[in-house]
């Protein structure tokens, strides 16, 4: 059961860090465009930057803070130190 929760968890934020770079290539295409004088979505990335992007780099930080803090307590209490 814990494996599945943790390749569920680990697949959510594969697709996280997918779309955050995804949006991060459409920041750069857009910055481009409008400086070329063609408009490719930049308006519209400004527009969803609050309600979707700084949501989804949110998650993944603390995805990768949770990551490594329970990586972290598996390898220092519930590994054996025999090993």
């Amino acid at each position: 059961m814990k494996d599945r929760v943790l390749g569920f968890v680990n697949t959510v934020l594969m697709l996280d860090f997918f779309f955050v770079v995804a949006s991060l290539l459409w920041l750069v295409v857009a910055i481009v465009g409008q400086l070329n004088e063609f408009p490719l979505g930049l308006n519209w990335w400004y527009a969803l930057w609050e309600p979707l992007f700084m949501p989804a780099i949110g998650v993944l930080m603390m995805g990768a803070i949770a990551s490594g803090v329970f990586g972290w307590i598996n390898r220092k209490f519930l590994t054996p130190k025999d090993l």
